[in-house]
Parts: C-alpha cells; structure tokens; sequence
C-alpha cells in the first residue's frame, strides 16, 4: 500500500477553524473520499492549534501519485486551504508497511466532535 499526508499549519488560523474543519469533514468532505477508486482509506488528523492532516492510503503507487499530482495543482485553492487560510505546509508519500485491525474492529464515519 502507498501513503500521501498532506499537512496545514493551524499557527496562524483562524479563531474557530478546528469547528470549521470538524464540520468540513463531516458534512463535506467524508462522502467525497467514501468508495474513492484507488484509494483503501483516509483518515483526518488534527492536533487542535497546531496542524491538521489528510492521511491516505492508496491501492497502488501509481494511484497516489495521480492523486497526489493533482492535488499539488489545486492545492492552496482546497477547501481545507480556504478554512485554514494557508497552503499546505507538506506533501509527503510514504509506503505503508503494515496495517493491523484491532480487537474493536475498523470504523468508518466521523471521530469526536
């Protein structure tokens, strides 16, 4: 499997973006990456006042770097940009080496609000 993190700063976001970005997520952007071809899974990351991260996991490498190629064009106009009022500070891909399902089992859907 093959990893893409894209990373905001929130250093110098707005009061109220972690709301905004939570809301974001759940409303919007969780149903767009929902049955993505290529894409295995998402998960969205945030330490509150200090970053927040789209970390993917796709199918074949050469489905992150298309996915990771256009986002780069698109990038500082995104959404998450929009909310944030920055550019990503990062674009990295990785390979994942492994990934283990818990005794809980996977779940899919919004995290804490």
């Amino acid at each position: 499997m093959y990893g893409l993190s894209v990373r905001w700063s929130l250093a110098e976001a707005p009061d109220g973006v972690d709301a905004a970005l939570r809301e974001y997520v759940h409303d919007t952007s969780l149903a767009r990456f929902t049955g993505m071809d290529g894409l295995r899974f998402k998960t969205w990351r945030m330490r509150p006042g200090e970053w927040f991260e789209g970390t993917y996991v796709f199918e074949t490498a050469a489905a992150r770097d298309a996915f990771a190629a256009s986002f780069a064009q698109t990038a500082a106009d995104s959404p998450g940009s929009k909310l944030i009022g920055s550019a990503p500070i990062l674009q990295e891909p990785f390979d994942v080496v492994a990934v283990a399902e818990g005794g809980a089992g996977f779940a899919a859907g919004p995290g804490p609000a």
